[in-house]
């Protein structure tokens, strides 16, 4: 690690939320440097000591990657006048920075930290406008202190920004004196820290208390891994193998956390299990509701399907098969059922005659995904609106809740849910518990696709549980048939090696599925980059900006979406207005995804959209997302990221004209067959696969990762 002491010449980026900063540094007797790392509330001509190494970035060349920063404070009158005037301290310019300085001299900064008040000595400053200014002055160091504090305990202070956001002015004192309230308010790394600073500072910690603390921050791990709960012999393995913590320690605590309400100790068929309180309360209320669906005979219909059918394939243009008939004369039976096959078993067209059979008789339907891409794939083959689950379900982004309920149920008679594999185990709970009985409630998908980002497994759940009324649709139709990428799709199903053609061999079939064999990740990078860039667009006329879409297992690595986005960017865009937010730099014209769901802007996690414009002054980009603009500031940038490549895991109910997809063995990790699967059934016309046969191989026998811990079809059963 080295040091350094300089002055910051000029800020390049800050992020609020973060504290990301990236700086420019002069050094003494060196031409200034590019700093980055996190700091609260940088000022041009603070002067500063960083700690770090220097790192070369593929774009923006040499920078100091610091991971502790100490602001020196000014020593001279002069130096303390002109940091009073950076501008954080509203109110306080040139002429007010004077007389204060003149007043208290080098005392002035611990005057205004600890006695605010006597800032009245100064003429023009009132009793309340001292008050403001020692508020400001705690609220600007806040967080420098408290990232201080973190890396004195060998904590990464950017995480700094967080607690302070959760905490406030008390976030120092509560790191000190009740570290574990972390665990708490701040999920995912709040338990480290605690454990840190405890250990650190010589608090005195009692054994329950911090194996309180491990055990919840052991279950909500495995919430975010996908299991409803944890079996409790894995929760003592797990705690004692990571935290030390002894056998009898875990399994008291755990009965303990049980008896107040914390969580929940249940044994399902002789196994000790522990779940976090929100997932047994949705597990079993799911359960619980679609007994009671099951318990209600569903309404004789005005008209027999069987009498409306030929009307229906007359408008359909086309012959529904023996099977898609049995399922649409006894579906309208049930109050619930599964639909579910794999691609070219005509799901679809099941989805498109049940809408019109409800138009037909009457019938209210609604038709919702899980994501904002799947419903609008929805409306699109059913030619009737869809909706995303959770604004059919009114969720409310300030208050963080839905306002369908029990209470004031989904207005439907008929509601089908598509791409149900992607639906976890809480916005299941959320969804059923607004479906009134009058309803019917169908469920759609392939339960093959990867399981849901949240916990459960719902889909697969449902199916294996037997207790409900399952259509397997197995018939591939001649027409999908004859396209390759279902012919493989199918095979790589059944773990059985796709027919691989190389692309000098062009296929005149509709589905292509091409394989290029490359070892060295690299040259499979550089093989992607030439067949987006040049080789698919000059073989079959594709547009390379949306038209192509390269999914990868991984986001690091040479094969990975973010090396990939970089140079298909390169090579893709050659715009000149650009944008940066410190990590990321974005262009006019470039392919951005967006990350998270942000209901506020109505744009949701795994959206595609296009730069349209870069405003420098106002530090604000558009987005075109589906033909509707989007404003992003500068500091909402981290919301967005290149999309040339992304994750399979993030493809997920949309589709493409054309897939590009490396196979690497450094992928190993994630080489899965669903994976892979799910990437292939996500191209409409062409899918490429780059890489070794090795890599293919592992992907096709590892097929373990739908094991999730989840007891809803034994709750069903």
């Amino acid at each position: 690690m080295t040091t350094l002491i300089g002055t910051i010449e000029h800020i390049t980026y800050h992020n609020e939320q973060t504290r990301y900063t990236v700086a420019r540094l002069k050094t003494s007797g060196a031409a200034s440097i590019t700093a980055v790392g996190y700091l609260a509330g940088p000022i041009a001509g603070e002067a500063v000591r960083l700690t770090g190494e220097w790192n070369a970035h593929p774009r923006y060349g040499q920078q100091f990657c610091f991971d502790t920063a100490d602001i020196i404070p000014p020593a001279t009158e002069a130096g303390i006048q002109k940091y009073l005037c950076a501008g954080f301290l509203k109110g306080i310019g040139p002429a007010t920075a004077e007389k204060i300085v003149r007043r208290f001299g080098p005392d002035t900064f611990s005057v205004i930290e600890e006695t605010p008040e006597r800032l009245t000595e100064v003429e023009g400053i009132g009793g309340k406008k001292a008050a403001q200014i020692g508020v400001q002055w705690r609220s600007h160091h806040a967080v420098r202190d408290i990232m201080r504090f973190l890396q004195e305990n060998g904590v990464k202070p950017a995480y700094g920004a967080k607690i302070f956001k959760t905490y406030g002015n008390d976030a120092l004192d509560i790191l000190r004196k009740s570290p574990f309230r972390l665990v708490n308010d701040i999920p995912g790394i709040g338990f480290y820290i605690a454990d840190r600073i405890a250990s650190t500072q010589g608090i005195e910690t009692d054994a329950e208390e911090r194996a309180a603390a491990c055990i919840l921050h052991i279950l909500r791990q495995a919430a975010t891994d996908g299991h409803v709960f944890m079996p409790m012999e894995d929760l003592i393995e797990t705690a004692g193998r990571l935290f030390e913590i002894d056998s009898n320690t875990v399994q008291n605590t755990a009965e303990n956390l049980a008896k107040n309400q914390e969580l929940v100790v249940e044994s399902i068929e002789g196994i000790k299990t522990v779940y976090l309180c929100a997932l047994h309360r949705a597990e079993t209320s799911i359960a619980e509701k679609i007994k009671a669906l099951r318990s209600v005979p569903a309404d004789p219909l005005p008209v027999p399907v069987k009498e409306i059918l030929s009307g229906i394939e007359h408008r359909l243009v086309l012959a529904l098969s023996s099977e898609q008939r049995e399922v649409l004369e006894s579906i309208f039976d049930h109050r619930i059922a599964v639909i579910t096959g794999g691609p070219g078993t005509g799901k679809t067209t099941l989805i498109k005659s049940i809408t019109m059979i409800c138009k037909r008789l009457g019938l209210k339907i609604r038709l919702a995904a899980p994501t904002g891409r799947a419903a609008r794939r929805l409306s699109e083959v059913s030619g009737e609106p869809a909706q995303t689950i959770h604004k059919l379900l009114g969720y409310s982004f300030e208050e963080q809740l839905f306002a369908k309920n029990a209470v004031d149920p989904i207005d439907a008679d008929m509601l089908i849910v598509d791409e149900a594999s992607m639906v976890d185990t809480v916005l299941m709970h959320h969804l059923i518990t607004a479906v009134p009985f009058k309803a019917r409630l169908l469920m759609v998908g392939d339960a093959f696709q990867l399981p849901p980002v949240g916990p459960g497994n719902l889909l697969s759940d449902l199916i294996a549980s037997n207790t409900i009324p399952v259509y397997y649709l197995k018939t591939i139709f001649r027409q999908a048939a004859q396209g390759s990428i279902v012919a493989n799709a199918h095979r790589v199903r059944n773990g059985d090696t796709p027919e691989l053609l190389p692309l000098d061999r062009r296929s005149d079939q509709e589905g292509a599925f091409y394989f290029l064999e490359q070892i060295e990740p690299g040259q499979v990078a550089s093989t992607i980059v030439n067949l987006c860039v040049k080789r698919l667009p000059e073989m079959f006329g594709l547009n390379p900006l949306s038209d192509i879409q390269v999914l990868s297992p991984m986001h690091k690595g040479k094969a990975g979406t973010l090396h990939l986005n970089s140079r298909l960017q390169h090579e893709l865009n050659t715009a000149s207005l650009s944008i940066s937010n410190g990590e990321s730099l974005f262009k006019v014209g470039d392919r951005v995804m967006h990350l998270k769901n942000n209901y506020q802007k109505e744009v949701y996690n795994g959206d595609i959209g296009v730069i349209t414009g870069i405003d420098k002054k106002k530090e604000a980009v558009s987005v075109d997302f589906y033909g509707r603009e989007v404003c992003y500031a500068l500091d909402e940038l981290d919301e967005l990221t290149l999309g040339y490549a992304i994750s399979v895991h993030k493809s997920q109910g949309s589709e493409y004209p054309a897939v590009v997809m490396p196979l690497v063995t450094e992928h190993y990790i994630m080489l899965q067959r669903n994976l892979l699967y799910t990437a292939i059934t996500r191209a409409r016309e062409i899918v490429v696969l780059v890489g070794s046969r090795k890599g293919l191989a592992i992907a096709l026998n590892n097929n373990k990762p739908q094991m999730r811990r989840s007891a809803l079809a034994n709750r069903l059963r």
